[in-house]
């Protein structure tokens, strides 16, 4: 299992490499893109757009055999014909950052159940963390609830908020579920270092934690895959699996591959 990560800087990306870039993708995902008022979002958007054809063309799928599509829930998945083994990835992006991650794809076809979630660590402005944490209170347990108000340095309970936060969207995405899932269901206990699903443990689940700074930010990510079978592991993503680009080289590079 891996993770590519997109650093995005809209100074750093210019409207050309855009422009060139966005040919690259069939007529759909254009026009999802072209929707997006802010350029910045059209962007990141694109880049997650490319990153799964990118890692296509790298297993040596000719460009024109790429094929996508989705589930009820609205999961993107590849329905390029001889993947072999299969191939489970799942797309996320917050503030200046896209990632992917990847793997064989398991169980849960046909999307796969592995999903990512990134979060930037900072606290909305012209709110308290204390309000912060009241706003999303309702998807917190009473667990995680008592770590995050713990009497500990605010960047240590906003490291710990958002560390909660991507175990739970990670989970959900893996599921390749839509909105309306209660996250009371999972738990991540961050002093304990364990998480369970509907008050049980998380057999089966593997979560990995990776973290990345850019300029200053600073972000966490979380990949949730399931494996099935009795065991459960929580661990540091291994630093060969965490692939970091600029967003400039990236796109510059998915140009050359499907051009």
């Amino acid at each position: 299992m891996q993770v590519w990560s997109i650093v995005y800087d809209k100074a750093d990306f210019p409207d050309p490499l855009y422009h060139s870039a966005l040919p690259l993708l069939d007529p759909p995902a254009r026009s999802k893109i072209t929707r997006f008022h802010r350029r910045e979002d059209a962007c990141r958007s694109l880049i997650g757009a490319l990153l799964p054809r990118v890692l296509l063309r790298k297993r040596g799928v000719p460009r024109d055999a790429i094929a996508f599509a989705v589930t009820d829930t609205g999961k993107p998945y590849s329905t390029t014909p001889g993947i072999d083994p299969p191939l489970g990835f799942n797309v996320t992006h917050d503030e200046g950052l896209v990632a992917m991650a990847f793997g064989t794809g398991d169980l849960g076809p046909p999307a796969y159940n592995i999903g990512i979630d990134v979060m930037q660590l900072k606290v909305p402005p012209r709110t308290t963390f204390r309000e912060f944490v009241d706003s999303v209170s309702s998807q917190l347990t009473p667990l995680e609830l008592d770590a995050l108000l713990a009497d500990v340095p605010e960047p240590e309970a906003i490291r710990r908020f958002y560390w909660v936060w991507t175990v739970k969207e990670a989970y959900t995405k893996a599921l390749g579920i839509g909105l309306g899932f209660d996250f009371r269901r999972i738990q991540y206990d961050v002093v304990q270092q364990d998480i369970t699903i509907d008050g049980e443990p998380a057999r089966g689940w593997q979560f990995h934690k990776f973290e990345v700074a850019h300029s200053g930010d600073k972000y966490v990510g979380v990949v949730a895959r399931f494996i099935g079978g009795r065991q459960f592991s929580l661990v540091e993503l291994d630093e060969g699996s965490l692939v970091c680009y600029g967003a400039a080289s990236f796109v510059h590079r998915a140009i050359e591959e499907l051009a």
